[in-house]
C-alpha cells in the first residue's frame, strides 16, 4: 500500500492569526500557478525533476514575489519562485556577500 506522504508536505499556507502581512504581501497566491496544480509537482520526492515546477514558474505572474516571500520566510523546500531549495540558498549567499 502506497504511504500518502503528500500530507507531510509543506504548501502555501495561511498566515497564523495576529501576523496579518502587511497588504498585498501575499496577494500573489491569490493567482499563482501552483494554487491551480497539486502540491506534488512544486514539493517532488527527493532525486525527483522539478523542470516542471520551474516551468510552470517562469509563466507566473507572481514568480518573483513568490520567490521573495521564500526568501523572507527561509522556506526550505520545495520550488518557489522558480528555484530549488539549494538555488534559493545559493542566491541567499550571494545577498549576503555583497552586503
Amino acid at each position: 500500500m502506497p504511504i500518502n506522504d503528500t500530507a507531510e508536505r509543506p504548501a502555501l499556507r495561511p498566515v497564523p492569526a495576529g501576523t496579518a502581512p502587511a497588504d498585498g504581501e501575499l496577494s500573489w497566491q491569490e493567482t499563482a500557478l501552483c494554487a491551480q496544480t497539486g502540491p506534488e509537482l512544486f514539493f517532488p520526492e527527493p532525486g525527483s525533476s522539478t523542470r516542471e515546477a520551474k516551468m510552470l514558474c517562469g509563466i507566473c505572474e507572481g514568480r518573483e514575489a513568490c520567490l521573495e516571500y521564500a526568501l523572507t520566510h527561509d522556506e526550505r523546500f520545495g520550488v518557489w519562485g522558480g528555484l530549488s531549495e539549494q538555488e534559493r540558498y545559493a542566491l541567499r549567499r550571494r545577498r549576503a556577500g555583497r552586503r
